[in-house]
């Protein structure tokens, strides 16, 4: 049997070499029928990559799956599960296709990898996912559940606490004989659903070497880990760069991967050595962990139509409106900063975005400004929190109603 292998050729001729029921796992990210050349650089264009996309018909790109995905079924073991990533292009096509080969019962998930990718190339919505349909062989297939974090909106008290259904099936919490609720075994958290929120690697990622469709080592590693145990078979039949056998050899699986691109072989052959994986900050910290504005100042921002800016100390948000093409930047004065100091950022960082006019909301007064209205640029404007209007407006009142007593 075929073991940690890279191999050069066509992926139908090289799985005819492997015999029947051998394979645990296949993940495969075949071509997608872009009807496009696809093609992209190393970091430092010392090399490029390609591969076509281009097909005559439908029909013709059906079958170069369908052949090839028929061997995929006979080399996988009774226990295993195949994975098939696509998009929108033929997405619906392939689940067909699928279903005639694997069985409907033996559909498992269609697992949407959605992830945030800016593009204004075209007209339409922003494509921001793809597609994984995964399949069993067969019922014994080999699943090991794995469970994430609780959401915020999540009621963790009243998951702790048992519950039972009552003499009409409603869900209750379940009391002892002195009718306090009984606190549940603990709890591991959530299974893992089918929607994958996973980032794209990021043009500066260290894992990434300028293949075009390069998938994230952190994706392969989640599928390896949801079917396969160590030591079991892995097969990428379209391993382009590697990604695969890299996520396989990290986590202690055996792997085959096979590419009809010398490029491509050479490519994974140097990964499997390094096994270079990017650690996605996001997933570790959470969204949250990228937010440097408080709720009171995203209301202050949404309440003058502003786009809040996170991640910046010196600019909290655009208008949504440009003047003459130009942004117009927005800080909130913070409760430990002198109008001076909030000015002083505001202005070096909007210098750099080429801002027109420049808006700062004063939150306070009991901070000592050293520097008169006047000498601030004059595409610099100052304006008072509500808040700060309205204790303006009360404090005024209460002289006029001291002035009328006296």
């Amino acid at each position: 049997m075929l073991e940690n292998v890279l191999i050069n050729g066509d992926s139908l001729d090289a799985m005819k070499k492997v015999e029947d029921n051998q394979v645990d796992l296949i993940y495969l990210d075949p071509p997608f029928f872009t009807q496009d050349i696809q093609k992209l650089s190393s970091r430092k264009n010392e090399e490029e990559y390609s591969f076509s996309d281009k097909w005559n018909c439908m029909d013709d790109y059906l079958e170069y799956m369908r052949i090839r995905l028929w061997e995929c079924k006979r080399i996988l073991k009774d226990t295993g599960s195949i994975f098939v990533h696509c998009d929108r292009n033929a997405c619906h096509y392939l689940k067909i296709l699928l279903d005639q080969l694997f069985g409907i019962s033996n559909f498992q998930s269609e697992i949407v990898w959605c992830y945030k990718r800016w593009s204004n190339s075209k007209k339409g919505l922003l494509n921001n996912h793809q597609i994984i349909f995964f399949y069993s062989k067969s019922s014994r297939f080999k699943f090991n559940k794995i469970y994430t974090g609780y959401s915020e909106t999540t009621n963790i008290d009243q998951i702790l606490q048992e519950r039972v259904r009552d003499e009409n099936g409603k869900s209750v919490y379940k009391c002892d004989e002195n009718g306090e609720v009984i606190i549940g075994k603990s709890k591991k958290g959530v299974p893992l659903s089918d929607v994958w929120d996973i980032p794209y690697l990021n043009p500066k990622a260290k894992e990434r070497v300028g293949y075009p469709t390069q998938k994230p080592v952190i994706l392969l590693e989640q599928i390896i880990k949801l079917v396969t145990d160590e030591n079991d078979i892995v097969l990428d039949p379209f391993m382009g760069s590697g990604t695969t056998p890299v996520a396989a050899k990290r986590l202690n699986r055996r792997y085959i991967g096979i590419d009809i691109s010398k490029k491509a072989v050479a490519l994974a052959e140097m990964r499997i050595e390094t096994l270079i994986k990017t650690e996605s900050h996001l997933l570790k910290k959470g969204k949250d962990a990228y937010r440097n504005l408080s709720d009171r100042y995203i209301n202050i921002l949404k309440s003058i139509n502003a786009t809040p800016v996170q991640r910046n100390s010196g600019i909290d948000g655009f208008l949504e409106e440009f003047v003459d093409n130009r942004p117009v930047s927005v800080k909130i004065q913070r409760d430990d900063e002198t109008l001076d100091e909030a000015a002083a950022r505001l202005c070096k960082a909007s210098k750099t975005k080429k801002c027109i006019y420049m808006i700062l909301i004063r939150t306070h007064l009991d901070l000592i400004d050293t520097t008169e209205p006047s000498s601030y640029p004059s595409n610099l404007f100052i304006v008072d929190a509500y808040d700060l209007v309205i204790k303006d407006i009360l404090g005024e009142q209460k002289k006029k109603d001291y002035i009328m007593a006296v």
